[in-house]
């Protein structure tokens, strides 16, 4: 729980100083979370990493990577989402009312994904998919080798990771769940800014900034995201070994500025939970990165506080994967495993 009162004392007297506290402590979770996961690394190479939309999976993932490789353990990240299957019309799940399904796990390739986490705990040779989402189909002519050394690690983040369907396969693999926990209340104890409502504004810049779309259509598809959670996450998140909260005090100050004007710019009066986030932010004050020096040196606090606060809450950061800047393997006869 956030104290509304705290936080906007902190941005009114000392904005970088909340904000490399809230970096610090985001640096500690980190850490206790890669030492735990180091502990198990003889039981499996493969850490599965899930939680809802907007939670930081995939931010989260990229910290602990790097915390990882600083103890000397070379990791990977690998996104889930280059396992969904092609788009076929007569096979997608579907809900009840007859739309396609994107929440449901079923539009992964799970045998896939279990035959790989099998392959890579045994030190074999694995070729990772790319789902080419504007297609709508994946493709193994773009698909990335991958084979792990006895002392290398491989994050597998997405939002089914820890369903039964995964984990009943892959018993030994170190899974965690990310989830923004933290509420902001009042002094009387009322909620002033909900939980959920972190991850929908994250959610709704990242679609803006890198999707190009405007809050009516993140908005449009929540009620289906928020279904999907229900179903497909939420009941799994007890198959977690560490449960870790991303939530920072700063979050929705930071937050402000970038989002309510795209709120202001939705038809008023036809999202509820957009009128109740612009209600809350009246009593947020507003925090801005303009506090730190234009280009802080690499692994000063104020550098270290700019990139992460940016990170958590919206940004999502270009993979710096090693497999990433590998030569694509082409597509042999019999095709990739």
């Amino acid at each position: 729980m956030f104290s509304l009162k705290q936080i906007n004392e902190a941005v009114r007297s000392d904005p970088g100083g909340f904000a490399q506290e809230c970096d610090a402590l985001f640096a500690r979770k980190v850490e206790s979370a890669a030492k735990r996961i180091a502990e198990h690394r003889s039981e499996s190479h493969i850490i599965l990493l899930s939680g809802p939309s907007g939670s930081g999976k995939t931010t989260t993932a990229l910290k602990i990577e790097e915390k990882l490789e600083e103890m000397g353990i070379e990791t990977h990240t690998v996104s889930m989402d280059n396992y969904f299957k092609t788009f076929d019309p007569d096979t997608t799940p579907r809900n009840r009312d007859g739309a396609v399904d994107y929440e449901s796990p079923f539009c992964l390739d799970i045998g896939l994904l279990n035959r790989h986490f099998s392959m890579l705990d045994k030190g074999e040779l694995i070729h990772i998919p790319k789902y080419e989402f504007a297609r709508q189909m994946r493709s193994d002519i773009l698909a990335q080798p991958m084979r792990l050394g006895a002392d290398e690690m491989v994050i597998f983040e997405g939002i089914h990771a820890l369903n039964d369907i995964i984990v009943g396969k892959n018993p030994k693999a170190f899974k965690l769940y990310i989830a923004a926990r933290s509420n902001i209340r009042d002094e009387d104890g009322s909620i002033v800014f909900d939980k959920s409502w972190i991850r929908l504004c994250r959610r709704i810049v990242r679609d803006f900034k890198f999707r190009g779309s405007d809050a009516a259509f993140t908005l449009k598809l929540w009620e289906n995201v928020r279904r999907g959670e229900r179903l497909y996450i939420s009941p799994y998140k007890e198959n977690a070994n560490l449960m870790f909260d991303s939530s920072l005090a700063l979050s929705a100050s930071a937050l402000k500025p970038f989002v309510v004007p795209l709120l202001e710019d939705t038809p008023k009066g036809k999202y509820k939970v957009v009128d109740d986030m612009l209600r809350a932010w009246i009593k947020l004050r507003r925090w801005t990165r303009s506090t730190f020096p234009p280009n802080p040196c690499p692994g000063s606090s104020s550098a270290a506080a700019r990139t992460t606060t940016t990170d958590i809450l919206f940004l999502e950061r270009k993979r710096k994967k090693k497999e990433l800047s590998r030569t694509p393997v082409a597509s042999r006869a019999g095709a990739p495993v």
